[in-house]
Protein backbone atom coordinates (compact mmCIF):
# COMPACT_ATOMS: atom_id res chain seq x y z
CA UNK A 1 0.00 0.00 0.00
CA UNK A 2 1.53 2.99 -1.07
CA UNK A 3 0.40 6.41 1.03
CA UNK A 4 1.94 9.77 1.18
CA UNK A 5 4.88 10.35 3.60
CA UNK A 6 3.79 11.66 7.18
CA UNK A 7 5.85 14.45 8.60
CA UNK A 8 9.10 13.52 9.98
CA UNK A 9 9.61 15.41 13.06
CA UNK A 10 9.91 12.65 15.44
CA UNK A 11 6.69 13.96 18.12
CA UNK A 12 4.11 13.95 15.28
CA UNK A 13 1.16 13.05 15.57
CA UNK A 14 -2.27 12.26 13.57
CA UNK A 15 -5.10 13.25 15.54
CA UNK A 16 -7.76 14.15 12.32
CA UNK A 17 -10.72 14.96 14.89
CA UNK A 18 -8.68 16.54 17.29
CA UNK A 19 -9.53 20.60 17.25
CA UNK A 20 -6.42 21.50 19.04
CA UNK A 21 -2.94 19.74 20.65
CA UNK A 22 -0.30 20.20 22.70
CA UNK A 23 2.85 18.25 22.95
CA UNK A 24 3.81 18.16 26.68
CA UNK A 25 8.16 17.19 26.34
CA UNK A 26 9.79 17.11 29.24
CA UNK A 27 7.80 19.94 31.12
CA UNK A 28 7.67 22.17 28.31
CA UNK A 29 4.83 22.94 26.47
CA UNK A 30 4.60 23.36 22.79
CA UNK A 31 1.46 24.11 20.43
CA UNK A 32 1.16 21.82 17.75
CA UNK A 33 0.25 22.69 14.62
CA UNK A 34 -1.62 21.29 11.58
CA UNK A 35 1.10 21.37 8.45
CA UNK A 36 -2.41 21.76 5.67
CA UNK A 37 -4.74 19.57 3.92
CA UNK A 38 -2.26 17.34 2.40
CA UNK A 39 -0.77 16.23 6.03
CA UNK A 40 -4.57 14.05 6.61
CA UNK A 41 -4.53 15.05 9.99
CA UNK A 42 -1.05 15.12 11.12
CA UNK A 43 0.35 17.63 13.63
CA UNK A 44 3.59 18.70 14.36
CA UNK A 45 5.27 21.00 17.00
CA UNK A 46 7.64 23.30 15.79
CA UNK A 47 10.69 24.06 18.38
CA UNK A 48 10.22 20.90 19.79
CA UNK A 49 13.47 19.16 21.19
CA UNK A 50 15.34 18.11 18.45
CA UNK A 51 17.89 15.16 20.34
CA UNK A 52 18.33 13.89 23.55
CA UNK A 53 16.34 11.25 25.12
CA UNK A 54 12.40 12.79 25.96
CA UNK A 55 9.62 12.33 28.50
CA UNK A 56 6.89 13.36 26.52
CA UNK A 57 3.03 12.83 26.33
CA UNK A 58 0.09 14.92 24.03
CA UNK A 59 -2.84 17.61 25.79
CA UNK A 60 -5.40 16.97 23.23
CA UNK A 61 -8.82 19.45 22.96
CA UNK A 62 -7.71 20.92 26.28
CA UNK A 63 -7.15 17.94 28.70
CA UNK A 64 -4.85 18.19 31.74
CA UNK A 65 -3.77 14.97 31.48
CA UNK A 66 -1.26 14.14 28.90
CA UNK A 67 -1.88 11.07 26.89
CA UNK A 68 1.22 8.54 25.67
CA UNK A 69 2.54 8.55 21.56
CA UNK A 70 0.05 5.81 20.26
CA UNK A 71 3.38 5.49 18.01
CA UNK A 72 5.65 5.25 21.65
CA UNK A 73 9.05 3.48 21.89
CA UNK A 74 9.18 3.07 25.66
CA UNK A 75 6.93 3.46 28.85
CA UNK A 76 9.13 3.48 31.82
CA UNK A 77 6.41 4.21 34.04
CA UNK A 78 3.52 2.06 32.53
CA UNK A 79 1.19 2.46 29.72
CA UNK A 80 -0.77 5.69 31.17
CA UNK A 81 2.25 7.62 31.83
CA UNK A 82 4.63 9.81 29.21
CA UNK A 83 6.31 8.46 26.97
CA UNK A 84 10.08 8.19 26.82
CA UNK A 85 11.87 8.84 23.17
CA UNK A 86 14.19 5.78 22.35
CA UNK A 87 16.57 5.99 18.94
CA UNK A 88 16.52 2.18 17.88
CA UNK A 89 20.52 3.38 15.55
CA UNK A 90 21.68 4.14 18.84
CA UNK A 91 22.23 0.04 19.30
CA UNK A 92 25.68 -1.37 17.41
CA UNK A 93 24.43 -4.47 15.84
CA UNK A 94 26.80 -7.12 15.62
CA UNK A 95 24.65 -9.72 13.11
CA UNK A 96 26.31 -8.23 9.54
CA UNK A 97 26.76 -11.66 8.98
CA UNK A 98 23.53 -13.06 9.46
CA UNK A 99 21.63 -14.37 6.83
CA UNK A 100 18.58 -15.51 8.39
CA UNK A 101 16.61 -18.64 8.23
CA UNK A 102 14.04 -19.64 5.63
CA UNK A 103 10.78 -21.38 6.73
CA UNK A 104 11.00 -24.52 4.91
CA UNK A 105 13.23 -27.38 6.93
CA UNK A 106 13.15 -24.89 10.23
CA UNK A 107 11.94 -25.85 13.97
CA UNK A 108 10.09 -23.02 15.91
CA UNK A 109 10.35 -22.89 19.44
CA UNK A 110 7.45 -20.43 21.22
CA UNK A 111 7.98 -19.09 24.76
CA UNK A 112 6.78 -16.64 26.88
CA UNK A 113 9.32 -13.87 28.16
CA UNK A 114 8.06 -14.00 31.25
CA UNK A 115 7.74 -17.78 32.46
CA UNK A 116 10.38 -19.15 30.24
CA UNK A 117 12.86 -18.44 33.17
CA UNK A 118 13.01 -17.02 36.77
CA UNK A 119 13.65 -13.38 36.15
CA UNK A 120 11.11 -13.64 33.39
CA UNK A 121 13.53 -10.86 31.14
CA UNK A 122 14.74 -10.74 27.81
CA UNK A 123 18.31 -10.80 29.28
CA UNK A 124 17.52 -14.18 31.22
CA UNK A 125 16.20 -15.53 28.19
CA UNK A 126 19.27 -14.85 26.36
CA UNK A 127 21.24 -16.80 28.55
CA UNK A 128 18.91 -19.88 27.36
CA UNK A 129 19.67 -19.92 23.57
CA UNK A 130 22.88 -21.73 24.11
CA UNK A 131 20.58 -24.66 24.93
CA UNK A 132 18.03 -24.25 22.34
CA UNK A 133 21.29 -24.24 19.33
CA UNK A 134 21.78 -27.22 20.91
CA UNK A 135 18.38 -28.35 20.83
CA UNK A 136 18.21 -27.42 17.50
CA UNK A 137 15.99 -25.28 17.33
CA UNK A 138 15.81 -22.70 14.38
CA UNK A 139 13.53 -19.93 15.44
CA UNK A 140 12.59 -18.34 18.50
CA UNK A 141 8.90 -16.88 18.73
CA UNK A 142 8.30 -14.45 21.59
CA UNK A 143 4.97 -14.21 22.57
CA UNK A 144 3.53 -10.43 22.41
CA UNK A 145 6.13 -8.38 24.16
CA UNK A 146 4.49 -4.68 23.88
CA UNK A 147 2.74 -2.59 26.17
CA UNK A 148 0.70 -3.57 28.38
CA UNK A 149 -0.65 -2.89 32.13
CA UNK A 150 0.15 -4.41 34.86
CA UNK A 151 3.45 -6.49 35.62
CA UNK A 152 2.77 -9.77 34.07
CA UNK A 153 -0.08 -10.84 31.30
CA UNK A 154 0.21 -13.27 28.54
CA UNK A 155 1.42 -10.22 26.43
CA UNK A 156 -2.45 -10.38 24.25
CA UNK A 157 -3.71 -7.25 26.08
CA UNK A 158 -1.36 -4.80 24.90
CA UNK A 159 -2.66 -1.40 23.60
CA UNK A 160 0.93 0.25 22.75
CA UNK A 161 1.68 -1.72 20.04
CA UNK A 162 5.53 -0.04 19.46
CA UNK A 163 6.64 -0.54 22.91
CA UNK A 164 8.92 -3.28 24.68
CA UNK A 165 7.30 -3.96 28.01
CA UNK A 166 9.88 -2.43 30.84
CA UNK A 167 9.33 -5.65 32.76
CA UNK A 168 11.22 -7.56 30.18
CA UNK A 169 13.91 -4.66 30.16
CA UNK A 170 12.51 -2.62 27.18
CA UNK A 171 13.69 -2.07 23.32
CA UNK A 172 17.47 -1.75 24.40
CA UNK A 173 17.05 -5.33 25.83
CA UNK A 174 15.45 -6.75 23.23
CA UNK A 175 17.47 -5.62 20.27
CA UNK A 176 20.56 -7.00 22.09
CA UNK A 177 18.68 -10.72 22.97
CA UNK A 178 17.92 -10.57 18.97
CA UNK A 179 21.39 -9.84 18.91
CA UNK A 180 22.71 -12.90 21.04
CA UNK A 181 20.02 -15.19 19.36
CA UNK A 182 21.35 -14.09 15.41
CA UNK A 183 25.17 -15.25 16.79
CA UNK A 184 23.29 -18.45 18.65
CA UNK A 185 22.25 -19.08 14.70
CA UNK A 186 18.66 -18.71 15.52
CA UNK A 187 16.14 -16.21 13.93
CA UNK A 188 13.36 -14.24 15.96
CA UNK A 189 9.92 -14.63 15.22
CA UNK A 190 8.20 -12.07 17.51
CA UNK A 191 4.11 -12.31 18.05
CA UNK A 192 1.93 -9.34 16.79
CA UNK A 193 -1.47 -8.16 17.99
CA UNK A 194 -3.15 -6.58 14.97
CA UNK A 195 -7.00 -7.28 15.48
CA UNK A 196 -7.71 -6.03 18.74
CA UNK A 197 -6.68 -3.55 21.65
CA UNK A 198 -6.32 -4.63 25.31
CA UNK A 199 -8.99 -3.15 27.87
CA UNK A 200 -6.56 -0.80 30.11
CA UNK A 201 -4.24 1.75 28.32
CA UNK A 202 -6.05 2.30 25.07
CA UNK A 203 -6.33 6.10 24.13
CA UNK A 204 -6.15 5.29 20.35
CA UNK A 205 -10.15 6.68 19.85
CA UNK A 206 -9.15 9.88 21.51
CA UNK A 207 -6.86 10.73 18.99
CA UNK A 208 -8.72 9.17 15.80
CA UNK A 209 -10.99 6.45 14.39
CA UNK A 210 -8.64 3.46 14.58
CA UNK A 211 -11.55 1.42 16.05
CA UNK A 212 -15.18 0.30 14.35
CA UNK A 213 -17.48 1.35 17.43
CA UNK A 214 -20.13 -1.64 17.16
CA UNK A 215 -18.25 -3.60 14.80
CA UNK A 216 -16.73 -5.93 17.67
CA UNK A 217 -14.82 -9.37 17.31
CA UNK A 218 -14.46 -11.86 20.13
CA UNK A 219 -12.22 -9.45 22.04
CA UNK A 220 -14.03 -5.62 21.46
CA UNK A 221 -14.19 -2.92 18.91
CA UNK A 222 -12.69 -4.39 15.60
CA UNK A 223 -9.83 -2.14 14.21
CA UNK A 224 -10.75 0.29 11.72
CA UNK A 225 -8.67 -1.29 8.37
CA UNK A 226 -11.51 -0.49 5.82
CA UNK A 227 -13.45 3.04 6.88
CA UNK A 228 -13.05 6.57 6.57
CA UNK A 229 -9.47 7.13 7.77
CA UNK A 230 -8.14 3.93 7.68
CA UNK A 231 -5.50 4.55 5.10
CA UNK A 232 -3.85 6.23 8.37
CA UNK A 233 -4.98 3.23 10.38
CA UNK A 234 -3.43 0.72 7.81
CA UNK A 235 -0.26 2.84 7.92
CA UNK A 236 0.20 2.80 11.67
CA UNK A 237 0.46 -1.27 11.59
CA UNK A 238 2.40 -1.87 8.51
CA UNK A 239 4.43 0.63 10.06
CA UNK A 240 4.95 -1.59 12.98
CA UNK A 241 5.27 -4.46 11.63
CA UNK A 242 8.11 -2.99 9.39
CA UNK A 243 9.88 -1.74 12.86
CA UNK A 244 10.42 -4.99 13.75
CA UNK A 245 11.50 -6.08 10.68
CA UNK A 246 13.52 -3.00 10.29
CA UNK A 247 14.75 -1.47 13.45
CA UNK A 248 15.13 -4.39 15.70
CA UNK A 249 16.43 -7.01 12.89
CA UNK A 250 13.91 -9.79 13.82
CA UNK A 251 13.48 -12.54 11.10
CA UNK A 252 9.83 -12.66 11.26
CA UNK A 253 6.24 -11.90 12.63
CA UNK A 254 3.73 -13.98 13.85
CA UNK A 255 -0.16 -12.26 12.76
CA UNK A 256 -2.22 -12.74 15.49
CA UNK A 257 -5.54 -14.10 14.67
CA UNK A 258 -6.28 -13.13 11.26
CA UNK A 259 -9.63 -14.20 10.85
CA UNK A 260 -10.69 -11.25 12.84
CA UNK A 261 -9.20 -8.76 10.67
CA UNK A 262 -12.57 -6.95 9.39
CA UNK A 263 -11.46 -5.78 6.14
CA UNK A 264 -13.59 -5.83 3.08
CA UNK A 265 -11.39 -3.38 1.00
CA UNK A 266 -10.28 -4.75 -2.81
CA UNK A 267 -6.63 -4.80 -1.41
CA UNK A 268 -6.71 -7.01 1.84
CA UNK A 269 -4.26 -5.84 5.03
CA UNK A 270 -2.60 -9.96 4.62
CA UNK A 271 -1.84 -8.82 0.68
CA UNK A 272 -0.22 -5.22 2.37
CA UNK A 273 1.61 -7.58 4.83
CA UNK A 274 2.90 -10.03 1.66
CA UNK A 275 4.14 -7.17 -0.18
CA UNK A 276 5.80 -5.68 3.07
CA UNK A 277 7.76 -8.68 3.71
CA UNK A 278 9.09 -9.09 -0.08
CA UNK A 279 10.21 -5.39 1.00
CA UNK A 280 12.30 -5.85 2.85
CA UNK A 281 13.53 -8.76 2.62
CA UNK A 282 14.80 -7.21 -0.92
CA UNK A 283 16.56 -4.41 0.76
CA UNK A 284 18.15 -7.31 3.52
CA UNK A 285 19.30 -9.97 1.70
CA UNK A 286 17.36 -12.08 4.23
CA UNK A 287 13.95 -13.39 4.51
CA UNK A 288 11.33 -11.73 6.00
CA UNK A 289 9.04 -14.55 7.28
CA UNK A 290 5.31 -13.85 7.98
CA UNK A 291 3.10 -16.30 9.39
CA UNK A 292 -0.74 -16.10 9.90
CA UNK A 293 -2.64 -17.36 12.79
CA UNK A 294 -5.62 -18.17 11.12
CA UNK A 295 -8.65 -20.84 11.97
CA UNK A 296 -10.48 -20.15 8.43
CA UNK A 297 -8.86 -23.26 6.09
CA UNK A 298 -8.22 -20.45 3.34
CA UNK A 299 -5.08 -21.14 1.37
CA UNK A 300 -5.11 -18.62 0.09
CA UNK A 301 -3.33 -16.85 2.50
CA UNK A 302 -0.26 -18.83 1.34
CA UNK A 303 -0.47 -18.33 -2.43
CA UNK A 304 1.61 -15.76 -4.13
CA UNK A 305 0.54 -12.82 -4.78
CA UNK A 306 0.72 -12.86 -8.81
CA UNK A 307 -1.81 -16.20 -8.29
CA UNK A 308 -4.59 -13.85 -6.19
CA UNK A 309 -2.96 -14.99 -3.07
CA UNK A 310 -1.74 -13.04 -0.06
CA UNK A 311 1.89 -14.24 -0.47
CA UNK A 312 2.17 -15.26 3.16
CA UNK A 313 5.28 -17.33 4.25
CA UNK A 314 2.86 -19.55 6.43
CA UNK A 315 -0.20 -20.54 8.58
CA UNK A 316 -1.00 -22.36 11.58
CA UNK A 317 -2.81 -25.16 11.45
CA UNK A 318 -4.84 -26.37 14.07
CA UNK A 319 -6.58 -29.53 12.16
CA UNK A 320 -2.81 -30.80 12.89
CA UNK A 321 -2.93 -30.18 16.83
CA UNK A 322 -5.97 -31.55 16.88
CA UNK A 323 -5.57 -34.43 14.80
CA UNK A 324 -2.99 -35.61 17.14
CA UNK A 325 -3.94 -34.09 20.45
CA UNK A 326 -7.06 -36.76 20.45
CA UNK A 327 -5.13 -39.77 18.71
CA UNK A 328 -3.06 -39.51 22.27
CA UNK A 329 -5.17 -38.23 24.79
CA UNK A 330 -8.51 -39.64 23.80
CA UNK A 331 -10.13 -36.49 24.25
CA UNK A 332 -12.72 -36.20 21.87
CA UNK A 333 -15.31 -33.26 23.15
CA UNK A 334 -15.97 -29.83 21.75
CA UNK A 335 -13.31 -29.17 19.01
CA UNK A 336 -11.87 -32.04 19.49
CA UNK A 337 -14.81 -34.35 18.21
CA UNK A 338 -14.92 -34.42 14.24
CA UNK A 339 -10.79 -35.49 14.70
CA UNK A 340 -11.19 -38.63 16.47
CA UNK A 341 -9.52 -41.43 14.21
CA UNK A 342 -6.21 -41.79 12.48
CA UNK A 343 -8.15 -41.31 9.25
CA UNK A 344 -8.57 -37.64 10.12
CA UNK A 345 -4.60 -37.40 10.69
CA UNK A 346 -3.87 -39.29 8.02
CA UNK A 347 -6.09 -36.64 5.65
CA UNK A 348 -4.33 -33.81 7.56
CA UNK A 349 -0.87 -35.38 6.73
CA UNK A 350 -1.97 -36.11 3.07
CA UNK A 351 -3.57 -32.74 2.50
CA UNK A 352 -2.43 -30.21 5.24
CA UNK A 353 -6.14 -29.05 6.10
CA UNK A 354 -8.88 -31.91 7.45
CA UNK A 355 -11.41 -29.30 7.11
CA UNK A 356 -11.02 -28.47 3.35
CA UNK A 357 -14.91 -27.83 2.66
CA UNK A 358 -15.93 -30.64 4.83
CA UNK A 359 -18.96 -30.18 7.52
CA UNK A 360 -17.32 -29.20 10.92
CA UNK A 361 -19.78 -30.34 13.45
CA UNK A 362 -18.58 -27.72 15.95
CA UNK A 363 -18.99 -24.91 13.80
CA UNK A 364 -22.51 -26.72 12.61
CA UNK A 365 -21.43 -25.66 8.84
CA UNK A 366 -19.10 -26.72 5.95
CA UNK A 367 -15.54 -25.37 6.76
CA UNK A 368 -12.65 -24.40 5.07
CA UNK A 369 -11.04 -25.31 1.08
CA UNK A 370 -8.53 -28.05 -0.39
CA UNK A 371 -5.21 -25.94 -0.77
CA UNK A 372 -3.84 -26.19 -4.31
CA UNK A 373 -0.53 -28.60 -4.08
CA UNK A 374 1.18 -26.60 -6.92
CA UNK A 375 0.89 -23.34 -4.98
CA UNK A 376 1.77 -23.87 -1.33
CA UNK A 377 4.33 -26.35 -0.06
CA UNK A 378 3.47 -28.36 2.76
CA UNK A 379 5.81 -26.29 5.16
CA UNK A 380 3.87 -23.16 5.06
CA UNK A 381 1.76 -24.69 7.48
CA UNK A 382 2.98 -24.12 10.77
CA UNK A 383 1.99 -27.41 13.08
CA UNK A 384 2.16 -28.54 16.93
CA UNK A 385 1.11 -30.96 19.45
CA UNK A 386 0.96 -28.40 22.24
CA UNK A 387 1.10 -24.56 22.08
CA UNK A 388 0.19 -21.67 24.19
CA UNK A 389 -3.31 -21.02 23.34
CA UNK A 390 -4.01 -24.83 23.04
CA UNK A 391 -2.49 -25.29 26.86
CA UNK A 392 -3.37 -21.99 28.35
CA UNK A 393 -6.96 -21.90 27.14
CA UNK A 394 -7.49 -24.96 29.15
CA UNK A 395 -9.41 -24.63 32.12
CA UNK A 396 -6.22 -26.17 34.41
CA UNK A 397 -3.54 -24.88 32.01
CA UNK A 398 -2.75 -28.17 32.13
CA UNK A 399 -0.04 -29.91 29.83
CA UNK A 400 0.14 -33.18 27.69
CA UNK A 401 3.27 -34.55 29.70
CA UNK A 402 1.17 -33.78 33.36
CA UNK A 403 -1.01 -36.64 32.27
CA UNK A 404 0.25 -38.53 29.61
CA UNK A 405 3.34 -41.61 30.15
CA UNK A 406 6.62 -41.23 27.73
CA UNK A 407 5.25 -43.43 25.11
CA UNK A 408 2.55 -41.09 24.20
CA UNK A 409 4.58 -37.80 24.43
CA UNK A 410 7.01 -39.50 22.31
CA UNK A 411 4.27 -40.18 19.51
CA UNK A 412 3.30 -36.52 19.79
CA UNK A 413 7.10 -35.98 19.33
CA UNK A 414 7.91 -38.13 16.31
CA UNK A 415 4.31 -37.51 14.55
CA UNK A 416 4.91 -33.81 14.84
CA UNK A 417 9.09 -33.54 14.14
CA UNK A 418 8.24 -35.79 11.08
CA UNK A 419 5.74 -34.20 9.36
CA UNK A 420 5.68 -32.65 6.35
CA UNK A 421 5.30 -29.28 7.95
CA UNK A 422 7.25 -26.98 10.16
CA UNK A 423 7.19 -27.95 13.58
CA UNK A 424 6.65 -25.71 16.25
CA UNK A 425 7.53 -26.61 19.85
CA UNK A 426 5.63 -25.07 23.33
CA UNK A 427 8.40 -24.18 25.97
CA UNK A 428 9.24 -27.10 28.23
CA UNK A 429 7.54 -30.08 26.07
CA UNK A 430 11.11 -30.58 24.74
CA UNK A 431 11.28 -32.30 28.72
CA UNK A 432 8.21 -32.89 29.55
CA UNK A 433 7.38 -29.98 31.58
CA UNK A 434 4.89 -30.69 34.62
CA UNK A 435 4.39 -26.60 35.26
CA UNK A 436 1.24 -25.51 33.92
CA UNK A 437 0.90 -23.15 31.68
CA UNK A 438 -2.61 -20.93 32.77
CA UNK A 439 -4.36 -18.20 32.32
CA UNK A 440 -2.62 -15.13 34.01
CA UNK A 441 -3.23 -11.37 34.38
CA UNK A 442 -2.67 -8.59 36.64
CA UNK A 443 -5.17 -5.72 36.51
CA UNK A 444 -4.29 -3.08 38.94
CA UNK A 445 -7.92 -1.84 38.54
CA UNK A 446 -9.67 -3.90 40.74
CA UNK A 447 -12.92 -3.64 39.15
CA UNK A 448 -10.84 -4.89 35.76
CA UNK A 449 -9.37 -7.53 37.43
CA UNK A 450 -12.44 -9.17 38.84
CA UNK A 451 -14.49 -9.07 35.61
CA UNK A 452 -11.61 -10.88 34.32
CA UNK A 453 -12.12 -13.34 36.56
CA UNK A 454 -15.48 -13.80 36.86
CA UNK A 455 -15.55 -13.93 33.10
CA UNK A 456 -13.10 -17.02 32.85
CA UNK A 457 -15.27 -18.90 35.09
CA UNK A 458 -18.25 -18.52 33.41
CA UNK A 459 -16.51 -19.13 30.24
CA UNK A 460 -15.57 -22.49 31.76
CA UNK A 461 -18.96 -23.16 32.92
CA UNK A 462 -20.66 -23.07 30.04
CA UNK A 463 -18.00 -25.53 28.54
CA UNK A 464 -18.93 -28.43 31.60
CA UNK A 465 -15.57 -27.65 33.64
CA UNK A 466 -15.86 -27.63 37.41
CA UNK A 467 -15.54 -23.59 38.23
CA UNK A 468 -13.73 -25.01 41.54
CA UNK A 469 -11.13 -25.80 39.55
CA UNK A 470 -10.46 -22.87 37.14
CA UNK A 471 -7.54 -20.60 39.16
CA UNK A 472 -7.71 -17.21 39.26
CA UNK A 473 -6.05 -15.25 36.96
CA UNK A 474 -5.25 -12.44 39.32
CA UNK A 475 -3.57 -14.67 41.90
CA UNK A 476 0.20 -14.18 41.50
CA UNK A 477 0.44 -17.94 42.24
CA UNK A 478 -1.47 -18.45 38.62
CA UNK A 479 1.54 -16.83 37.49
CA UNK A 480 4.15 -17.98 39.40
CA UNK A 481 2.94 -21.65 39.16
CA UNK A 482 3.49 -21.49 34.85
CA UNK A 483 7.07 -20.78 35.21
CA UNK A 484 9.15 -23.02 33.72
CA UNK A 485 10.71 -25.99 36.34
CA UNK A 486 14.25 -26.39 34.46
CA UNK A 487 15.83 -28.83 37.03
CA UNK A 488 12.88 -31.31 34.98
CA UNK A 489 15.02 -31.66 32.04
CA UNK A 490 17.77 -33.31 33.92
CA UNK A 491 15.47 -36.06 35.44
CA UNK A 492 14.29 -39.71 34.50
CA UNK A 493 11.71 -39.72 31.60
CA UNK A 494 11.84 -35.78 31.29
CA UNK A 495 15.77 -36.35 30.28
CA UNK A 496 14.86 -39.45 27.80
CA UNK A 497 12.29 -37.46 26.13
CA UNK A 498 14.45 -34.23 25.78
CA UNK A 499 17.20 -36.34 23.91
CA UNK A 500 14.23 -37.72 21.80
CA UNK A 501 13.35 -34.47 20.81
CA UNK A 502 17.49 -33.82 20.32
CA UNK A 503 17.44 -36.71 17.82
CA UNK A 504 14.29 -35.90 16.17
CA UNK A 505 15.44 -32.20 14.84
CA UNK A 506 18.47 -33.49 14.22
CA UNK A 507 17.15 -36.42 11.93
CA UNK A 508 15.27 -33.90 9.81
CA UNK A 509 18.10 -31.96 9.21
CA UNK A 510 20.35 -34.91 7.65
CA UNK A 511 17.28 -36.36 6.47
CA UNK A 512 15.87 -34.31 2.84
CA UNK A 513 13.25 -36.41 2.35
CA UNK A 514 11.17 -35.16 5.87
CA UNK A 515 11.45 -31.94 4.93
CA UNK A 516 11.88 -31.03 1.07
CA UNK A 517 9.16 -33.05 -1.02
CA UNK A 518 5.45 -31.28 -1.54
CA UNK A 519 2.28 -32.50 -1.04
CA UNK A 520 2.41 -35.18 -3.63
CA UNK A 521 5.10 -36.94 -2.34
CA UNK A 522 3.31 -37.63 0.98
CA UNK A 523 1.39 -41.31 1.67
CA UNK A 524 -0.11 -42.60 4.67
CA UNK A 525 -1.33 -45.73 5.53
CA UNK A 526 -3.01 -46.65 8.75
CA UNK A 527 -5.60 -49.27 10.61
CA UNK A 528 -7.91 -47.75 12.27
CA UNK A 529 -8.40 -51.22 14.01
CA UNK A 530 -5.10 -52.03 15.06
CA UNK A 531 -4.22 -48.11 16.10
CA UNK A 532 -0.86 -47.81 13.84
CA UNK A 533 -0.30 -45.23 10.57
CA UNK A 534 2.58 -45.41 8.33
CA UNK A 535 3.41 -41.92 6.83
CA UNK A 536 5.71 -42.51 3.70
CA UNK A 537 7.91 -39.61 2.11
CA UNK A 538 10.35 -40.57 -0.17
CA UNK A 539 12.29 -43.27 1.00
CA UNK A 540 11.53 -42.67 4.85
CA UNK A 541 9.00 -44.93 6.55
CA UNK A 542 7.62 -43.51 10.16
CA UNK A 543 5.53 -45.82 11.70
CA UNK A 544 3.85 -44.95 14.79
CA UNK A 545 1.86 -47.20 17.33
CA UNK A 546 -1.38 -45.39 19.13
CA UNK A 547 -2.44 -48.77 20.52
CA UNK A 548 -1.02 -49.67 23.57
CA UNK A 549 -0.45 -53.26 22.38
CA UNK A 550 2.41 -54.57 20.10
CA UNK A 551 1.61 -54.39 16.44
CA UNK A 552 4.00 -56.05 13.55
CA UNK A 553 3.41 -53.86 10.42
CA UNK A 554 4.62 -54.45 7.25
CA UNK A 555 7.30 -52.15 6.01
CA UNK A 556 9.38 -52.13 3.15
CA UNK A 557 12.84 -50.87 5.26
CA UNK A 558 16.15 -51.78 5.52
CA UNK A 559 17.38 -49.86 8.76
CA UNK A 560 16.33 -48.00 11.88
CA UNK A 561 17.01 -44.59 11.80
CA UNK A 562 15.49 -43.71 15.48
CA UNK A 563 13.06 -45.68 17.62
CA UNK A 564 11.27 -44.11 20.57
CA UNK A 565 11.36 -47.79 22.34
CA UNK A 566 14.43 -50.12 22.25
CA UNK A 567 12.34 -53.01 21.97
CA UNK A 568 10.88 -51.49 18.48
CA UNK A 569 13.05 -53.84 15.81
CA UNK A 570 12.90 -54.90 11.87
CA UNK A 571 12.31 -58.37 11.17
CA UNK A 572 12.06 -59.49 7.65
CA UNK A 573 9.97 -56.78 5.71
CA UNK A 574 7.71 -56.32 9.07
CA UNK A 575 8.73 -53.51 12.02
CA UNK A 576 7.78 -55.31 15.76
CA UNK A 577 6.36 -52.65 17.48
CA UNK A 578 5.85 -52.17 21.07
CA UNK A 579 2.56 -50.15 22.67
CA UNK A 580 2.65 -46.60 22.21
CA UNK A 581 5.46 -46.57 19.88
CA UNK A 582 7.15 -44.93 17.01
CA UNK A 583 10.43 -45.61 14.54
CA UNK A 584 11.98 -43.38 12.10
CA UNK A 585 13.13 -46.33 9.12
CA UNK A 586 14.62 -45.79 5.50
CA UNK A 587 14.44 -48.69 2.86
Amino acid sequence: MTLPAHGSERFDLWAPEAQAVTLLADGQQYPMDRAGAERNGWWTAAGAPADGEVDYGYLVDGESTPLPDPRSRRQPEGVHSLSRTFDPAGHTWADGQWEGRALQGAVIYELHLGTFTPEGTLDAAAGKLEYLAELGVDFVELLPVNGFNGTHNWGYDGVLWYTVHEGYGGPAAYQRFVDAAHAAGIGVIQDVVYNHLGPSGNYLPKFGPYLKSGEGNTWGDSVNLDGPGSDEVRRYILDNAAMWLRDYHVDGLRLDAVHAFKDERAVHLLEDFGALADEVSAETGRPATLIAESDLNNPRLLYPRDANGYGLAGQWSDDFHHAVHVNVSGEATGYYEDFESLEALAKVLRSGFFHDGSYSSFRERHHGRPINPALAHPAALVVCSQNHDQIGNRATGDRLSQSLPYGKLALAAVATLTSPFTPMLFMGEEYGATTPWQFFTSHPEPELGKATAEGRIKEFERMGWDPAVVPDPQDPETFSRSKLNWSEAAEGDHARLLELYRSLIALRRTTPELTDPGFEATEVDFSEAEGWLVLQRGSVRVAMNFSAEPRRIAVPAAALLLATDDAAELDGGYLELPGHSAVVATE
